[in-house]
């Protein structure tokens, strides 16, 4: 027969704790919020600094009535209206921690952040920049008087605008999610 070692489970006695009557009975300190991320005053501002953008371009984009005719000006009213949303609904849990005092510095609760608004900032900036090449393809190829290409170019500029206040709270977020 080998010589093999088998685990063991040994009982780890604990040391019972009492008062020391020092600083060491105080709560650990947790980070303070920092103001940006979820649940203050500027996570609150920056929420509609996305929102209104993104609201902005997605009404010029759909009232634009060729903005079906290139994948890339479809993909962008997918990815601002899902920008809208995210914000908006973001935007309500905000003011209603702000409301009640709530601290919004769950690791569940940030990690979802964190997750939404990267994937809403991919997909903003992608579409973005899709539209906005497509939109130079439009000009080279002289069809700007057949295609409605001020308002293509309104519509992905402001579009950039809402992905530069996505991503710092992407940024504040992660950050945030590491500090938990």
């Amino acid at each position: 027969m080998m010589n093999v070692s088998r685990p063991s489970v040994r009982p780890v006695i604990a040391v019972p704790v009492g008062p020391t009557g020092g600083a060491n009975d105080r709560p650990p300190v947790r980070m303070k919020d920092v103001q940006g991320m979820p649940g203050t005053t500027a996570g609150l501002i920056l929420r509609l600094s996305q929102f209104v953008p993104a609201l902005i371009s997605l009404s010029v984009m759909l009232t634009t009535p060729d903005f079906h005719s290139s994948t890339a000006f479809r993909g962008m009213v997918f990815a601002v209206g899902l920008q809208s949303l995210w914000s908006l609904c973001l935007f309500i849990i905000d003011a209603y921690a702000l409301l009640v005092g709530r601290s919004l510095r769950n690791h569940l609760v940030v990690r979802c952040f964190t997750v939404g608004d990267g994937i809403t900032c991919i997909l903003t900036f992608a579409a973005a920049s899709a539209s906005a090449g497509i939109t130079v393809l439009f000009k080279d190829l002289a069809k700007c008087d057949v295609k409605h290409c001020t308002r293509f170019e309104t519509a992905t500029a402001i579009s950039f605008i809402s992905w530069f206040a996505v991503f710092p709270s992407f940024f504040l977020n992660l950050w945030s999610l590491a500090t938990l």
